[in-house]
């Protein structure tokens, strides 16, 4: 993925962004699958942008009982709220694909260096439309998992999902233990009530593809 079609980097120049890295704001990272980005309690100045592959923000409580917070895909931010508050992290960041990674140091963008720079103005508009889009996913998720019950919780993610795609056909960032994971059910409990769903006419799957049936009006 070219750094010109990143949202960070709307507008923002070949030369303009030459200047970054030659700066040291940035560097890029490979990782295999498996591989831990980020651990919980880790301090971090550094947020990434990820280039290609997938990671999952997630959490692992002491008695390894694991949650899928977040599946970040290609061109979208990971870290950055824990690089702009110098906070510990609280979650893991994991490469569940081959991925790779543009880190971007925070302290070092926005410092009193650079603010005179061409590039300064459009990187800070850039930043607000990126973390106000991902305030948004993460409301997608207090919604979901404010729903009651594993059918509750399915229908309201899947139907996020048909809104956000614009299409009731479309494949799911997940296999089905990271489905479980995400909205924080059993996977056995899912498997059922996605099987009692297909079997109503709800809906039909196969793997992580998904086909949602409207309801027919009484007329229909």
């Amino acid at each position: 993925m070219e750094f010109s079609s990143l949202p960070l980097f709307r507008g923002i120049a070949d030369g303009e962004y030459g200047d970054m890295l030659a700066g040291g704001c940035l560097r890029t990272a490979d990782y295999e699958k498996g591989a831990v980005l980020f651990r919980a309690g880790d301090l971090t100045g550094e947020f990434g942008i990820l280039l290609s592959g997938e990671v999952h923000v997630e959490n692992l409580d002491l008695w390894g009982n694991r949650v899928i917070l977040h599946s970040i895909p290609a061109g979208h931010v990971f870290a950055e709220t824990y690089a702009l508050c110098g906070v510990p992290m609280m979650v893991d960041v994991t490469a569940v694909q081959p991925s790779r990674v543009l880190f971007l140091r925070l302290s070092t963008l926005l410092g009193e260096a650079n603010r005179q720079k061409s590039w300064y103005p459009k990187l800070l508009c850039n930043l607000t439309l990126l973390f106000a889009q991902k305030n948004l996913a993460w409301s997608d998720r207090v919604f979901c998992l404010s729903t009651k019950g594993v059918r509750g919780r399915v229908m309201t993610y899947l139907s996020t999902e048909a809104v956000r795609r614009g299409s009731t056909e479309f494949s799911i960032p997940f296999d089905r233990q990271q489905l479980a994971d995400y909205l924080n059910v059993e996977r056995s409990a899912l498997s059922k009530e996605l099987g009692r769903m297909q079997r109503e006419g709800i809906l039909t799957f196969r793997k992580n593809r998904f086909c949602l049936h409207r309801a027919q009006s009484p007329e229909g």
